[in-house]
C-alpha cells in the first residue's frame, strides 16, 4: 500500500466484521477498543477509520483537531505509524495518538525516541473491578452499596429482566423523564450522551449490545448497556437510574454484573472525564485496576525516559553541574518521573533538559498546582541555540501553571526576567562563622535531646502551619521525604525543635564539607543562634549558611492580572 493510497471512510455497519477481527488479535481491555463504542459516537467526534499495514487505525476530531487511534491488530504498527507521520506531514499538523497502553507507551518511545511527547490522561482512566465484588459486594468497604441495596429492596416490589425489543421503548420513555429530573444540571456534554444512547438503542442487536432493566412495583426505574470487551472483561457503556430513588444505581450495578457479565471476569465501568461527582462514585466502588491510559503529541520536545536516556540524562548533569553520579542517580530514582523532566534531542541523544517538579502555590488565600523548576542545563557543545529558552517557553505554555525557579547564580535572573519570570521570593542568604572555641561552654549538651524526630506528615503539618503565608510554595509528603532522605545521606536531618512552652518548630540541614546548610527552618533568629553552635559540633562543621537568591515566578497567560506577593515563602528547594 503506497501512503497516498490511505483513505479514511466514515464507521459504517459494514465494518463491524473486520474491525472485530483487529480488536480480538489485541484483546484489549480500555473501553474505547469496541466496534460499538466507536460506531454509537461517530456523530459526535466524526469517527473514521482504515486498515494501514494490516492494523486497524480510527481517526477522529476532538477539540477540532484530528487524533488517530494507536494502530490496533497484528498488523506491522511502527510502519503504520510511521505512514500516519508522513500523512500528518503532508497535512501540517502533529500526529496525535489516544488512547495509549503501557505497552504502547513502552514501543513508542523504542521505535521513536525524541518524537513523542507521552503523557497520562487521568480524566480517562478507566475503572475495572473484579466481577465478583460487584456482585457479592463483600467486605467493610462496601458495607454502605449493600445498606443502599436492602433500602431499595424495601421499598417495594422489584424485579431485573434483560433489555428486549419488547421493553426497549419503554426504555427511551424513561430517558426523558431522567432528563427532565436533571434539568438543572444538563449540558451539552449530557445533550451528546442521550443522544449516543438512543444510537445504542437503534443498533442494539447489529452492535451486540446486552442491557439490563429494573422494575419497581412494574415500572422502569434503571436500566444498563455494554457488551464483553475482550477474552476476560465485559464493559458497561450506559447506566442510568432516577437519582432520587435511593438504591437504584448500586441495584442496577449489582444485578446487571450478576446477569449479563456471567463467564467474564473483569467489568470495565469505562472512565469519569475528569466529573468530580462521577470520580468518588466510581472511586467507591474500589476498582481492581485504575487503567492508565496515555496521549502522544508529535513533538520535539519530550519527556525523558530513565530507563533508556538515563546514561544521556547523567551526562548532561555531570558536565554542566558537576554533581557527583550517585547524588545524579540518586535524584532519578526518587524525584524523577515519566512525566516531570523535558528534554530536546540532537543526533539521536538528549542534550537539553529541566525538571517540572509539581508544588502548590498559596495565590491570593488559595492554593493552585504550580511547577517548580529544577536543573535547566544544555550540553556545552550545542549551547547558544536557545534550547533551554525552547524548553521552558513550551513548559510555560503546556502546563498552563506557574513557573517557580531558584537561579543558581545571580547573573542568570536578567535572562529569566527576559523570559518572563519575576521576582517574588526575597533574598535571604546568611552566613555565621563559629569556631569550636565558642562551643566550651555547650561541651554537655546533646543535640539529640534538643531536635526531636519526625514524622514526613508530621513535618508537612508544622510547615504549612509555620510557614504558610501569601506566596508560600507547598510541598506533599512524598517531595519531603525525599528531601529529609537525602538530607541524611549527607550528614544532615531533619526535626522538631520544641520550645519550654511546647511549641514546636522544623528544621532540616545538611553537611557540604566544613559547612552547615540550614535548608529550611520555622525557628526564629534567637533560637536558631542558640542551637547553632550546637549543631555545629555535632556535625563538625565550623561555619554555618542559611537562605537562599531571591525566587522567581513567571505565570501563565491566565493568571496574568493576578497580584504576586514579592515576600513570599520558597525556602526548601526540593532538587
Amino acid at each position: 500500500m503506497k501512503t497516498t493510497d490511505i483513505k479514511f471512510h466514515e464507521i459504517t455497519l459494514a465494518d463491524k466484521t473486520w474491525m472485530d477481527a483487529r480488536f480480538a488479535e489485541d484483546d484489549r481491555n480500555a473501553c474505547e477498543y469496541t466496534f460499538a463504542n466507536n460506531f454509537i459516537w461517530r456523530k459526535v467526534y466524526q469517527v473514521e477509520v482504515t486498515e494501514i499495514c494490516e492494523c486497524l487505525v480510527i481517526r477522529f476530531v476532538e477539540n477540532k483537531k484530528y487524533c488517530y487511534s494507536y494502530p490496533v491488530g497484528a498488523g506491522d504498527k511502527k510502519a503504520a505509524i510511521e505512514r500516519l507521520l508522513f500523512i500528518c506531514e503532508q497535512e501540517k499538523y502533529p500526529l496525535v495518538m489516544s488512547p495509549l497502553s503501557e505497552i504502547d507507551r513502552q514501543q513508542l518511545m523504542k521505535w521513536f525516541p525524541g518524537k513523542f511527547l507521552i503523557e497520562a490522561d487521568r480524566d480517562d482512566f478507566d475503572y475495572i473491578y473484579a466481577r465478583e465484588k460487584l456482585t457479592s459486594l463483600a467486605g467493610k468497604k462496601l458495607h454502605g452499596k449493600r445498606n443502599h441495596i436492602a433500602r431499595f429492596k424495601d421499598g417495594g416490589d422489584w424485579s431485573y429482566e434483560p433489555m428486549t425489543d419488547e421493553n426497549l421503548e419503554e426504555c427511551r420513555t424513561m430517558t426523558y423523564s431522567w432528563i427532565k429530573m436533571r434539568s438543572d444540571k444538563w449540558n451539552e456534554e449530557m445533550e451528546e450522551e442521550i443522544m449516543v444512547l438512543h444510537e445504542a438503542f437503534d443498533h442494539m442487536k447489529e452492535l451486540g449490545l446486552v442491557g439490563g432493566v429494573l422494575r419497581r412495583e412494574g415500572a422502569i426505574v434503571a436500566f444498563s448497556m455494554g457488551e464483553p470487551l475482550n477474552s476476560d472483561t465485559f464493559v458497561v457503556h450506559f447506566e442510568k437510574a432516577y437519582p432520587d430513588m435511593q438504591g437504584a444505581y448500586p441495584m442496577i450495578n449489582q444485578q446487571f454484573a450478576i446477569n449479563a457479565c456471567e463467564g467474564y471476569d473483569y467489568v470495565n465501568r469505562e472512565e469519569d472525564t475528569g466529573d468530580p461527582g462521577l470520580r468518588k462514585a466510581k472511586l467507591s466502588y474500589y476498582p481492581e485496576i485504575l487503567l492508565k491510559k496515555y496521549v502522544a503529541i508529535q513533538s520535539d520536545i519530550v519527556y525523558a525516559n530513565r530507563d533508556r536516556e538515563g546514561e544521556q540524562i547523567e551526562k548532561i548533569w555531570e558536565t554542566c553541574f558537576g554533581d557527583e553520579k550517585e547524588y545524579i542517580r540518586f535524584y532519578m530514582e526518587h524525584r524523577m518521573t515519566e512525566e516531570n523532566m523535558l528534554v530536546i534531542h540532537e543526533d539521536g541523544k538528549a542534550v537539553s533538559m529541566a525538571s517540572f517538579l509539581p508544588v502548590r502555590y498559596l495565590c491570593e488565600g488559595e492554593y493552585v498546582d504550580a511547577r517548580y523548576v529544577y536543573a535547566v542545563a544544555t550540553l556545552p557543545e550545542y549551547r547558544g541555540r536557545g534550547l533551554a529558552k525552547r524548553i521552558l517557553m513550551f513548559a510555560h505554555e503546556h502546563y498552563g501553571q506557574p513557573l517557580i525557579l531558584a537561579p543558581a547564580e545571580e547573573s542568570l535572573m536578567h535572562y529569566y526576567e527576559t523570559l518572563g519570570f519575576r521576582k517574588a521570593f526575597p533574598d535571604t542568604r546568611a552566613w555565621m562563622k563559629d569556631t569550636l572555641a565558642a562551643l566550651e561552654w555547650t561541651e554537655n549538651v546533646d543535640v539529640t535531646d534538643m531536635i526531636k524526630p519526625l514524622t514526613t506528615q508530621e513535618y508537612v503539618q508544622i510547615r504549612d502551619e509555620k510557614c504558610a503565608k501569601e506566596g508560600y510554595v507547598r510541598w506533599d509528603e512524598n517531595a519531603v521525604r525525599y528531601a529529609i532522605e537525602l538530607c541524611e545521606h549527607y550528614g544532615g536531618g531533619a526535626g522538631a525543635v520544641e520550645s519550654a512552652e511546647g511549641e514546636r518548630d522544623i528544621l532540616m540541614y545538611e553537611k557540604d564539607d566544613d559547612t552547615l546548610v540550614i535548608l529550611e527552618t520555622s525557628l526564629g533568629t534567637r533560637a536558631l543562634q542558640e542551637l547553632l553552635p550546637h549543631l555545629l559540633k555535632e556535625t563538625g562543621t565550623s561555619r554555618a549558611s542559611y537562605g537562599q537568591m531571591p525566587g522567581m515566578i513567571w505565570l501563565p497567560e491566565a493568571m496574568e492580572k493576578t497580584k504576586i506577593s514579592e515576600q513570599g515563602y520558597l525556602a526548601l528547594t526540593l532538587g
